[in-house]
């Protein structure tokens, strides 16, 4: 395996300002604190060289004693390895060995490419920020641990994200829950009962969909147009079904990718105070911004929040493994949602609500990691229009994902012949009520772009296969059959 080479002045700018001058701690051991969690957040690869001790020496301004044992605690440790010839090279301890790349599954007859995933790995800072949080554990131990509205730091890390985008928010107008779809399901079995309806846009993020029928609610589809958003259409759904209340994505649209504009907003916020529906806006995706920022929430339009129920996420932003969302409202519908998540589970986690609390109050947003995932959206998009030139795709200007249509209703049948030729796709029924979408396929651009060109590759190949075996005009079950015939 080949290595690459870390020069001082690039370790220098990555490491920051990573000694404090007040610490008892010897200098070493925060020097090795620091490059370790360079490696833990990603910020330094596995299988890198750093530059040899003499060298990081005079460049910090140590002595070659002290980055020396710096450099013996990270190799007792596991994180460095010596190599003959190679000098000192980064790696992870044995019994913290990396997970496989979840995009690859090894199934029964060869590997499928996982393309199913909007998501990223962890990013930078988060393992930072999990140290921190085990460091400041130990002034919450006097306590329970029990709040089922959440920590005090973190409710005012949310209740101050939401002022720096124009909308003010007292830290009793949040609630601290693990992850938005908890948040979701509370608002959900709070407002709503089974053949109760609920309006939601059309298509929609899959696993409320999931969560709606579960509990037995009915979705009211309101379809989304070619831009934008149809308040009108969904003023029409608000009188004619007397919803429990209406679910919308407004910043970028998982699976569209889509923002609603400000003028839009406050319409929708108009329509739902004539008719009395209360609004739930998932604000997962509100991060995930490409082309630009998002406007300011819906929630200014109702700042106390008795009518614009907001819902978001460390998740997407910052990591999977971060289970910690929130939902803005009104103080009394704080209390009470409290009060009904004690039925469920207590509260939760500490150390993860600090470590969300130091993540948020950065506001670091995505980064330099938007640079990499417009190229990566980029990418796809060439992709598509060389190998599938007969799909129409919108650039999404934010979200992870882009929205392709395609030119019959053959998703599910496409997926499924898909599947057998190597590459896992979600097809667009999964995303809808109903079966509608069957023309319609999600594709994430988080992968990297090998994969991204192994993806377009399979599903190309499919697409030539599926169309080479089947008559035109055929429905979507006889091509769902007929796929699963030649699988």
């Amino acid at each position: 395996m080949s290595t690459s080479l870390l020069r001082p002045p690039s370790l220098l700018r990555l490491l920051g300002a990573w000694r404090a001058q007040d610490s008892a701690e010897p200098a070493y051991r925060q020097l090795a604190q620091a490059l370790r969690m360079l490696v833990l957040d990603g910020r330094v690869g596995l299988n890198v060289r750093l530059p040899g001790e003499r060298e990081l020496a005079a460049a910090l301004g140590l002595s070659r004693t002290t980055v020396a044992a710096a450099f013996d605690r990270l190799r007792d440790e596991g994180f460095l390895e010596s190599r003959q010839g190679s000098g000192s090279v980064t790696r992870l301890p044995a019994s913290g060995t990396a997970p496989p790349a979840i995009d690859i599954d090894t199934m029964p007859g060869g590997d499928i490419l996982n393309w199913t995933h909007a998501a990223l790995p962890a990013a930078p800072g988060v393992a930072r920020a999990y140290a921190h949080a085990v460091e400041a554990l130990p002034a919450y131990l006097g306590d329970l641990g029990y709040d089922a509205l959440g920590v005090a730091v973190l409710r005012r890390s949310i209740a101050a994200h939401y002022e720096r985008r124009g909308c003010p928010t007292a830290p009793d107008q949040i609630m601290v829950t693990n992850g938005a779809q908890q948040g979701f399901s509370l608002i959900l079995k709070w407002l709503a009962g089974p053949g109760d309806r609920v309006v939601v846009d059309h298509p929609t993020y899959h696993n409320t969909i999931q969560a709606l029928q579960r509990n037995h609610v009915v979705p009211v589809p309101v379809g989304l147009p070619r831009t934008g958003w149809d308040v009108d259409a969904m003023e029409a759904a608000f009188r004619q079904t007397s919803p429990r209340f209406a679910y919308v994505i407004a910043d970028f649209h998982n699976p569209t990718g889509r923002s609603m504009d400000p003028a839009t907003r406050r319409a929708l916020v108009a329509a739902a105070t004539r008719t009395h529906t209360p609004l739930v806006i998932d604000e997962t995706m509100v991060a995930m911004g490409l082309d630009f920022a998002p406007p300011p929430p819906v929630a200014i339009h109702d700042p106390a929040g008795r009518q614009v129920i907001s819902i978001g996420s460390a998740s997407k932003i910052f990591w999977g493994g971060l289970r910690v969302g929130w939902v803005r409202a009104d103080a009394q519908t704080v209390a009470a949602l409290g009060r009904l998540r004690t039925t469920m589970d207590m509260a939760s986690p500490v150390v993860e609500q600090i470590a969300a609390a130091q993540l948020i109050d950065a506001d670091v947003g995505l980064g330099e990691r938007a640079a990499m995932l417009r190229a990566r959206r980029n990418h796809l998009m060439r992709l598509i229009e060389r190998r599938l030139p007969h799909w129409q795709v919108d650039v999404p200007a934010g979200g992870l994902s882009l929205w392709a249509e395609l030119p019959r209703a053959e998703a599910t049948a496409l997926a499924a012949l898909a599947e057998s030729m190597g590459v896992r796709v979600a097809a667009g029924p999964k995303f809808g009520v109903g079966g509608a979408f069957e023309r319609f396929l999600r594709l994430p651009f988080t992968l990297d772009e090998a994969m991204l060109e192994m993806g377009v590759e399979r599903l190309a190949q499919a697409d030539a296969r599926l169309h080479a075996r089947m008559p035109r005009m055929r429905d979507s079950l006889a091509l769902a059959l007929e796929a699963d015939r030649l699988i």
